[in-house]
């Protein structure tokens, strides 16, 4: 067994070295040993996890295609150049917003640079509103309804009569208080922008462009509004469907009434989301697979498609081992999984990835499925190591050189607030599944 970990092991690192599908297909490798030098019998594929994670992106695809996120980003530009002074509080439930409503932190980036021009322009150190915006980008992941994440959580908990609701009414306060006490923390974070070395540096050297970034207008803001309004509508009903299982089909299957079940609701919903989006605003279907967030989410589809399917044909074969070693601690010491969640994170840099390599292992332990609820946010670990894409964009957007990445690497603009933010939304969570 613990060769067999090993090669796991080996293949998430040198899957996340690779970058982009490197991660799904290194994910076959190591299925590859398991079954033909271990033999390994594979387990079945996240089919469902996948196909709900392709329609939410095909949605999501239309809407950017159409100007959805592009209208958003004006908005959102807006809203920060009127209350500049308070940026750094703003700015983290703007991108929490974005990924809320999309379900994938990869919309961030374009409000990003918007960000650090505010904060420079207003004097106010741009590393306090990006480190925690991007972040909060990564909060919001566990606490969308539509996201990868989330949908891969809800599908292993159908077993336990739990609900999106269920699910929700967790995580979106707890992520959202975390977010807010990571805000007020970077509010004092470094020296003030007037007085920060490199910053001084940069103007006495002429290296600070004086040119503005302003985002581009929406070339058709009532085709923009509309794509917004119905993916926002799809997502509405999959809560509501979610929510009030009283609500969704019923069929007659062996002579027992079965309700539709909620993988099916969403590939749906999200799927007719898409066509009506191109239908309604006359959208190219092929410009919808040219924007940033198709690929991204198609990365997220073969990430889960080889390491789920592996991490699930390694559990499985070694279940009773795993079980046996490891099951007393983790039955005393419950919170000990959201450790092995956030480590997991690290090295997989993708929070549905995790939840589909790791949490199986947890339902086999016992571990209560409100228990796992809480510790949800483990997953957004994967601002430990500073190349993930949106801190590298974050750290080029600002001029400044405040967001920067430390002299030991680990001491980058992101860790503290991402900790923070990680550990008081736990916290919070916590909290929440005692009260409920």
């Amino acid at each position: 067994m613990i060769l067999q970990l090993l090669f796991v092991l080996t293949a998430i690192i040198v899957g996340a070295r690779l970058g982009g599908i490197g991660l799904g297909v290194m994910g076959g490798v190591g299925l590859c040993i398991l079954t033909f030098v271990f033999g390994l019998e594979p387990t079945a594929p996240p089919i469902d996890v996948m196909l709900m994670i392709v329609a939410v992106i095909s949605a999501a695809s239309c809407m950017q295609a159409a100007g959805g996120l592009d209208y958003m980003v004006k908005l959102a530009e807006r809203l920060l150049r009127k209350n500049p002074s308070h940026v750094t509080i703003l700015s983290p439930l703007v991108t929490y917003l974005f990924t809320f409503v999309a379900g994938t932190g990869h919309v961030a980036y374009s409000v990003l640079p918007v960000i650090a021009e505010v904060a420079t322009e207003t004097k106010i150190r741009p590393e306090r509103p990006l480190g925690i915006a991007v972040i909060a980008s990564q909060q919001a992941i566990t606490a969308s309804p539509i996201s990868a994440a989330t949908v891969a959580l809800l599908a292993l908990l159908t077993g336990y009569d739990i609900s999106l609701f269920d699910i929700l009414k967790v995580t979106i306060p707890a992520t959202l208080i975390g977010v807010l006490v990571g805000a007020i923390f970077s509010m004092r974070v470094g020296k003030e922008l007037l007085d920060d070395p490199e910053y001084q540096r940069r103007v006495r050297e002429g290296i600070l462009s004086a040119k503005a970034h302003k985002t581009a207008d929406v070339a058709h803001v009532g085709r923009a509004r509309i794509s917004v309004a119905i993916f926002l509508l799809a997502t509405f009903l999959i809560v509501l469907f979610g929510s009030i299982e009283s609500m969704r089909p019923a069929f007659m299957v062996d002579g027992n009434l079965v309700k539709l079940d909620m993988p099916s609701i969403i590939e749906i919903l999200m799927l007719s989301a898409a066509a009506l989006i191109m239908l309604v605003t006359r959208t190219d279907g092929i410009k919808a697979t040219q924007g940033s967030v198709f690929p991204a989410g198609m990365q997220a589809v073969i990430a889960i498609f080889g390491i789920a399917w592996m991490g699930d044909t390694f559990l499985q074969g070694n279940l009773a081992t795993l079980t046996a070693s490891i099951e007393n601690v983790v039955t005393e010491m419950p919170w000990l999984f959201g450790l092995a969640l956030f480590v997991m994170s690290i090295l997989l840099y993708s929070q549905a990835a995790t939840v589909r390599a790791i949490m199986p292992l947890s339902i086999a332990l016992g571990i209560s499925p409100y228990m796992l609820i809480a510790l949800f946010p483990a997953v957004n670990g994967y601002f430990f190591i500073p190349n993930y894409p949106t801190v590298v964009a974050a750290i080029n957007f600002d001029r400044t050189g405040t967001t920067r990445i430390g002299k030991y690497v680990l001491n980058h603009s992101f860790m503290v607030p991402g900790l923070i933010a990680t550990f008081a939304a736990i916290a919070v969570g916590l909290l929440l599944i005692q009260l409920y």
